[in-house]
């Protein structure tokens, strides 16, 4: 996996992205937060992928009986545990090689286009992903709807001005990538790549575009 939210932004430097976050964005936070809630069940056990400092983690642990975050950045790990004590198992581990047996979760999540952010091998990110989920259980994939890129890229100019990543790349940012001078790179996953990447793995998914924000992969394990 890339480290640039391992190196750069992670911790607390992370958690003032959020807090910069304009009203649209913030709705959008919120949106994908209560569709994956609606799909939990009190007695699941939950893996997150990219947890970061546990913003996600937080309202997960109110809702399951186990709740599990990962990520790559040894900071935000060590606030995640600050904030969130032991109401939750966190680790530091690469999603793409999973330490957990296989079957182990209900319900895996990584949402806020984890999937092109991680600069990890996609289809990896996904087997890796399934296999870990028990069967019948559900694994859930999010990335940006093309209708909020205004919204996003204003979000993105945001935190380079408080310096929080690059300067923006505005010759090399459109169509959905964000591009930054210091190498920072965002691209998206659309319905139809979503569609032809789970259909590869011979597994049935629900894609669907929330809140005019989010596109949601809902993989049937």
């Amino acid at each position: 996996m890339d480290s640039y939210y391992a190196e750069r932004l992670s911790a607390e430097r992370l958690r003032l992205c959020y807090e910069l976050a304009p009203p649209r964005v913030k709705q959008y936070l919120e949106a994908e937060i209560a569709f994956v809630l609606e799909r939990i069940q009190p007695s699941d056990g939950v893996l997150e992928l990219g947890c970061g400092y546990g913003r996600v983690l937080e309202r997960l642990t109110a809702k399951a009986d186990q709740v599990v975050g990962i990520d790559t950045s040894v900071e935000s790990i060590a606030l995640a545990r600050q904030q969130l004590g032991h109401s939750c198992l966190l680790s530091v581990m690469d999603a793409v090689a999973l330490g957990f047996s296989t079957g182990r979760f209900d319900v895996v999540l990584c949402i806020q286009n984890g999937i092109s952010v991680f600069r990890a091998d996609q289809r990896k990110l996904i087997s890796e992903a399934v296999r870990v989920a028990r069967s019948g259980g559900r694994v859930l994939f999010s990335s940006y709807a093309d209708s909020f890129w205004k919204d996003r890229l204003r979000w993105f100019r945001i935190q380079a001005e408080h310096g929080l990543v690059g300067e923006i790349d505005e010759d090399a940012t459109g169509g959905g990538i964000i591009v930054c001078k210091d190498g920072f790179r965002a691209s998206t996953v659309n319905c139809k790549e979503f569609t032809g990447m789970v259909r590869d793995f011979g597994l049935s998914a629900k894609v669907s575009v929330v809140d005019d924000s989010s596109i949601f992969c809902d993989i049937q394990v």
